[in-house]
């Protein structure tokens, strides 16, 4: 059987809607996973008529009970939106308020186990906010609802997997963060994501945090405090880790294949190595849960909701890297 994907449509004046329809049409998509759409009925057949695509939206009332044929749309309708108050492209608190909706009834289907993996759409943090939803985003939701303290976040591109340290704090603060003990909880938590989508073979790099990795105190102390001493104290316990390594040149190496994963020391130090490689192929991969989520790494794309003109890739890959991730990660959680 294929892999069973839960998609929430995300923010509905976004592109979500849109590049959900397109992905559902995609060959690779149906070869590969079984999907079914939580959201709500009228956006989805808006986004079906504006984009042109003949898709037959089927609902259900569970996953179980999909019809899993070429261009049919399994819907779990929320029904959840006033059309007559719903606007392309606005911040909003109806639709923010929506889209959590969507992401929570996605992580009760996994946390009950009636779906394989959730491949997630882009949300609007301002329209979260005016809906009075409490997150900042999908991680936070996500932990919440399936009580993990401190979600992982790993990118995925073109086979490159790149781990962080630090997410949504300021640059500042980050460099505060990277510390001995954090860096270790991290490479054994890192390994064990890593091992549950079965990954076992390869070395995890941890990339610079200075210039040079700080030329052993030149310009900077934090690789001779911090990262040099946790990665020897890692190897010493028997885990495949080097490092610190410059991040003018680990991503590189990553992908050429001599490492299967970076742990990246703060935010934008991963993003722009990922995202410069290949943009619409970066897919965000969140670990330490009792459930596999994937995601797009693009935002709601406002200015272009409802022409019909949205990439839908980055979504395709998620839902693919969700099916190929699953099987293997549905054993190690048995």
């Amino acid at each position: 059987m294929k892999p069973l994907i839960a998609i929430p449509l995300g923010d509905p004046a976004g592109i979500g809607p849109e590049i959900v329809v397109k992905s559902i049409a995609n060959k690779d998509v149906f070869q590969a996973a079984r999907c079914v759409i939580i959201g709500d009925k009228k956006v989805i057949e808006d986004a079906i008529e504006f984009t042109k695509i003949p898709l037959k939206i089927n609902v259900i009332n569970k996953p179980s009970e999909g019809l899993f044929e070429e261009n049919i749309l399994n819907l779990i309708d929320l029904d959840n939106v006033n059309m007559d108050e719903f606007k392309l492209g606005q911040v909003s608190g109806m639709c923010g308020k929506a889209a959590y909706d969507y992401i929570a009834k996605s992580i009760e289907l996994a946390n009950a186990g009636e779906v394989d993996a959730v491949s997630t759409t882009p949300i609007n943090k301002e329209s979260l906010k005016a809906g009075n939803i409490d997150f900042i985003g999908h991680t936070e939701i996500f932990g919440a609802l399936t009580n993990t303290e401190d979600p992982l976040t790993m990118f995925e591109v073109r086979g490159m997997r790149v781990f962080f340290l630090t997410r949504h704090v300021s640059l500042r603060e980050a460099c505060d963060l990277v510390t001995k003990d954090r860096i270790k909880d991290y490479v054994k938590r890192c390994k064990d994501m890593l091992k549950t989508l079965g990954v076992t073979e390869g070395t995890m790099a941890v990339a610079g945090l200075n210039p040079h990795s700080g030329e052993h105190g030149l310009f900077g102390y934090e690789e001779v405090n911090h990262v040099t001493p946790a990665v020897k104290e890692m190897q010493a316990e028997g885990y495949d880790v080097v490092g610190p390594i410059g991040a003018d040149s680990v991503f590189h190496m990553a992908l050429q294949g001599r490492f299967n994963s970076v742990l990246s020391l703060y935010h934008d130090q991963g993003h722009i190595a990922t995202k410069t490689l290949d943009f619409d192929r970066t897919i965000a991969i969140t670990g330490g849960m009792p459930i596999l989520r994937t995601s797009v790494d693009h935002g709601t794309a406002f200015d272009i909701a409802g022409k019909g003109i949205a990439s839908e890739i980055s979504m395709v890959e998620a839902i693919l890297l969700g099916a190929k991730y699953s099987p293997n990660f549905t054993k190690q959680s048995l």
